[in-house]
């Protein structure tokens, strides 16, 4: 059996703050095969940008933070590297695209020496190869006149292709995982699905592992071979997307799935929303996190913490090894009922 290229085991990133201490993430395990997509979705707050910053090691132990548990990456544990040893890991074995492409790019730099600064240093290329490189992931991103677009700056471009630029230096070496936050945010529909047959080509050609965080539920239906659900810090329900989607059996999972609009709605029907707000994580509920939202709690689930495990039926292990952290979780028929 193949390792996985990442292991995340009790991943926990805590902020410490003049009121106390926020447990951003608390106790996230998964792991992630060559290849593979993992999407990660939830409300704001949930701790999806968090996580993927953690994983990658831009945040570590200091002042203000503590981070426990271990990431291991191609089997080295990111955390254990100095910081030299982890920009050398930046770039050719992990990198990320950020949510917001504005404060990713230096305002000063043009757009080619972004691109061609990394190509440099991790591939060894000359100044005139890493400008050609530089302008063939602006054309493979989608840039029009690519070669000109290279020598402006970040201010000369639209949002969107900001955006392409940031996603164009993730890519520039040919990193084997690549961390994807939002990553076609302020993309138009078109532009949308080539950026993610880009990434989906990549993947395939290189075996580069993706791991998707949106809040667009159709885009990680479509795009993800298992789905991961972060609530308040902690991932809720994990499995297959096919099996998420269709029997969500955690009741977060079937609100968020509830919530997507649909072709056959008669106009003007509103949406369901969940009620409520989530916990402060200054001060997290000492039972499920979701029960003050859940029409399903009971005495329980108030008061005792739900593990995240395996679930028989078609969450079970013999059906891709589907995780549930629930005290009820929802059946096959249930779930279908709910997301109907």
């Amino acid at each position: 059996m193949t390792p996985p290229l990442l292991d995340v085991t009790d991943l926990r990133t805590v902020f410490h703050t003049p009121r106390g201490a926020m447990r951003a993430v608390d106790g996230v395990s998964l792991s992630l095969s060559p290849g593979e997509t993992l999407g990660i979705v939830g409300e704001s707050g949930s701790g999806k940008s968090v996580l993927g910053r953690t994983v990658m090691g831009l945040i570590t132990n200091g002042r203000s933070t503590s981070v426990s548990g271990s990431v291991r990456l191609g089997g080295k544990d990111v955390h254990a590297l100095t910081p030299a040893q982890r920009r050398k890991l930046w770039g050719t074995e992990v990198a990320m695209v950020f949510q917001d492409p504005m404060t990713s790019l230096n305002p000063v730099k043009k757009v080619g020496t972004h691109l061609s600064e990394s190509v440099r240093l991790h591939l060894g290329l000359s100044r005139a190869e890493a400008r050609d490189r530089a302008v063939d992931l602006l054309r493979q991103v989608g840039i029009p006149e690519p070669s000109r677009r290279a020598g402006q700056y970040p201010h000369e471009l639209s949002g969107g292709m900001r955006q392409r630029v940031v996603i164009a230096m993730a890519l520039a070496c040919s990193p084997r995982l690549l961390i994807a936050d939002e990553p076609t945010t302020a993309l138009d529909v078109t532009v949308q699905k080539q950026i993610l047959d880009l990434l989906q080509t990549l993947g395939e050609q290189l075996r580069m592992a993706t791991i998707l965080i949106s809040h667009d539920l159709g885009t990680v239906a479509g795009r993800t071979d298992r789905v991961a659900v972060m609530y308040a810090g902690r991932i809720v329900e994990c499995s297959d997307t096919a099996s998420v989607f269709d029997h969500p059996r955690h009741p977060y999972s079937k609100a968020l799935i509830a919530s997507i609009p649909r072709l056959d709605t008669p106009p003007h029907t509103l949406l369901p929303t969940i009620e409520g707000r989530p916990p402060n994580l200054l001060h997290p509920p000492a039972g499920c996190r979701f029960a003050a939202r859940c029409g399903f709690a009971t005495h329980e689930c108030t008061t005792e913490a739900p593990e995240l495990v395996a679930h028989g039926g078609d969450h079970g292990e013999e059906n891709g090894g589907g995780l549930v952290a629930c005290h009820h979780p929802l059946g096959a028929a249930t779930a279908k009922e709910v997301t109907a």
